[in-house]
């Protein structure tokens, strides 16, 4: 990955952890292609936001969990940007409900959209990546990936996938030079996590060890580490950011 021709594609990149990720790439010298499904004002947002950190920025709609929309994305991002080094695997759904209501529609939209949108961008990456000599891949999984989350029951499970794909990928290409890691973030202050809670921070800054919630930086922080020859020699492998969240279990006093 030469200074040179560092370029990025971070998928579900208009607004939340996805549109930090894709300004701390930005940040740090990177070009960064960014995925939208539905919000093209959000992503015009991130897009200008990265072109004011000098950088080039290109806006890649389609649906992650649909493989002819994949298709699409990936030829126009090689007609538009000519490579692809990094590939942040961000999109993601959820649905809130208890696990006795959770309807078979939601469900499906969950792992589709999570799941298999990370297999079907993964593999659209890879197979590019082989033929230039490697690259990286990040994936976004969760704080589900170590304990349950009640009433996510299908986000769970699709983070739980993530996980282990993440590991497989890690040892199918290696060989090529690819690493895949994970990151899974604790307690993040988005818009999204806003609408659970009336405090959010109040909320789960007391349960972490660091005693405050975590923002879009912290998450993009890491994704640029795991990106950087910093980390060279490291795949298959989570990191957690979470302020120390997930490391503890239930303690009686």
């Amino acid at each position: 990955m030469s200074i040179e021709s560092r370029i990025a594609l971070v998928t579900g990149a208009s607004k939340g952890v996805g549109r930090g990720i894709a300004l701390g790439l930005a940040e740090n010298g990177w070009d960064v292609a960014i995925n939208y499904n539905s919000d093209r004002a959000g992503a015009e947002e991130t897009a200008a936001a990265i072109r004011d950190f000098d950088r080039q920025c290109w806006l890649l709609p389609g649906d992650v969990g649909d493989s002819a929309a994949v298709r699409a994305m990936f030829q126009e991002l090689d007609e538009q940007a000519g490579g692809l080094n990094l590939l942040v695997n961000n999109a993601g759904v959820q649905t809130w409900v208890p696990f006795l209501e959770l309807a078979e529609v939601d469900f499906d939209r969950t792992i589709r959209t999570n799941l298999k949108g990370t297999f079907l961008c993964s593999q659209a990456a890879a197979l590019r990546m082989k033929e230039t000599g490697g690259g990286g891949i990040v994936n976004i999984g969760s704080g589900a990936n170590r304990i349950p989350f009640p009433n996510l029951a299908d986000y769970s499970a699709s983070k739980g996938g993530i996980e282990t794909l993440t590991r497989v990928c890690a040892v199918e290409l290696g060989p090529h030079r690819i690493r895949v890691n994970c990151v899974a973030p604790g307690a993040i202050e988005i818009e999204r996590t806003k609408q659970e809670s009336g405090d959010y921070a109040g909320t789960w800054s007391p349960l972490t060890p660091l005693r405050r919630v975590g923002q879009p930086v912290d998450v993009a922080k890491a994704v640029v580490y795991l990106a950087s020859d910093e980390s060279d020699f490291i795949t298959g492998q989570t990191l957690y950011v979470d302020g120390g969240l997930w490391s503890q279990g239930p303690w009686p006093y």
